[in-house]
């Protein structure tokens, strides 16, 4: 792809609602409308301040999860729409969400070329502020061996939804406690526990959200009530209910 394949700009909104529910749910939606008008390319980027926990669309979440030790802290467990692993959010960790479109170019090259460019975008955005980055397995963000970036997707007809994390200040205690070894592990991991294979990125919030907005061409907005009340729609209906969340 001698040109770059990603819109002129995106439309950029920091917005982390109430719910964990609510906050999966805004993805979709965002997904949703961009299918509807490939204009509306998005970068979302939020922040829960508790954890919780989200599983792949396919996870078994018992072979996933600690689901006792996630009942005795309080930490409720969910279910997103794209496919990929599970993880922890909360404090210290960044989401962030790209709504694109999915052109005639992108699905002739298929899902791992998609993958592989953004997932370099993102690191070329980042290295300048630490040297080394690089993009291993299928969809992570390593540096000196250690992942800080866990991706996933789901594409539509028309655009595809791009999320995943950052962590740049997280709790890692958390991860051993509540996630066993996951089933499916990239040949890099060498079956290393999550202490010895996540890191921490050592860069600020505001520099990490600061490259990607700039990677992406995001230009500050606002989501509408509409976009909203949708978003809170699909929460109630969906990522809020269990057998969504936990029935596989």
């Amino acid at each position: 792809m001698a040109q770059s394949p990603w819109p002129q700009s995106t439309r950029w909104c920091e917005i982390t609602l109430d719910t964990p529910a609510e906050n999966l749910a805004l993805d979709e939606v965002l997904l949703q409308e961009a299918d509807a008008d490939p204009a509306r390319a998005t970068l979302r980027t939020w922040e829960s301040p508790n954890h919780f926990v989200v599983v792949g669309r396919s996870n078994q979440i018992d072979a996933e999860i600690d689901v006792k030790q996630c009942q005795i802290e309080g930490v409720r467990i969910f279910r997103r729409s794209s496919g990929g692993g599970a993880v922890v959010l909360g404090a210290g960790c960044l989401a962030y969400a790209l709504a694109l479109p999915l052109t005639d170019e992108l699905r002739g090259i298929g899902v791992a070329a998609v993958t592989r460019s953004i997932m370099e975008t993102i690191a070329s955005s980042l290295t300048p502020l630490a040297a080394g980055i690089t993009v291993c397995g299928t969809s992570d963000l390593v540096l000196n061996d250690r992942k800080f970036s866990g991706n996933s997707q789901r594409w539509l007809k028309r655009a595809f939804l791009h999320h995943g994390t950052i962590l740049y200040g997280f709790d890692l205690a958390v991860l051993q406690r509540l996630l066993k070894q996951p089933t499916r592990q990239p040949e890099y991991r060498f079956q290393r526990p999550h202490q010895d294979f996540v890191a921490n990125l050592a860069l600020c919030r505001e520099q990490i959200v600061g490259r990607l907005v700039e990677a992406w061409r995001g230009e500050p907005a606002n989501y509408s009530d509409q976009t909203l009340e949708k978003c809170r729609r699909l929460a109630q209906a969906r990522y809020e209910q269990d057998q969504w969340n936990l029935e596989r």
